[in-house]
């Protein structure tokens, strides 16, 4: 057996513009303001002598190389962002960003938007594009029904209303 694991996947490339905001963001308090004070702390625990022993310094060096790991996983990932800013021309229709409210087969109501792989865990009723949910959605029309096959089974819902955030 060996260590081998293929490479993944990488999500969708597609971002709303407060995705993209709420990234480089997290990108500037990391590089601009937690990095430098946990070099600060670290160069403060190597001061104090042998470490080997120092529990300040060892998990210091740890955090360093987690923020590192991030820093560089977002430079790189905002670098092929294509952030979608504006509306699409036929807002009857389900596309990147839309809110979208579906009525179940049992009436009752769900409200999710349609976002990229980084943002659906921002908030409650995010969805990334490449879920089930989102691939039955794309392209529909208000008024149509959509089936989701899903792990747990075959669900149906009909689409009650599409708005796009201004």
């Amino acid at each position: 057996m060996s260590r081998y694991r293929p490479p993944q996947t990488p999500g969708s490339r597609f971002i709303t513009a407060e995705g993209h905001a709420r990234l480089k963001a997290e990108l500037e308090r990391l590089w601009r303001v937690e990095r430098p004070q946990v070099t600060q702390a670290v160069s403060e625990a190597a001061a104090q002598g042998d470490r080997s022993e120092n529990a300040e310094y060892t998990y210091g060096k740890r955090r360093l190389r987690e923020i590192d790991r991030r820093v560089r996983f977002l430079r790189q990932r905002l670098d092929g962002m294509v952030v979608v800013e504006r509306p699409p021309s036929d807002a009857q229709r389900v596309f990147f960003g839309a809110w979208v409210t579906l009525e179940a087969e049992d009436r009752r109501e769900l409200r999710v938007r349609i976002v990229g792989p980084d943002e659906f865990d921002a908030a409650p009723g995010y969805i990334s594009m490449d879920a089930p949910l989102a691939r039955a959605l794309l392209g529909k029309r208000l008024d149509d029904e959509v089936i989701v096959h899903a792990p747990e089974g075959q669900r149906s819902y009909a689409i009650v209303g599409v708005d796009y955030p201004r």
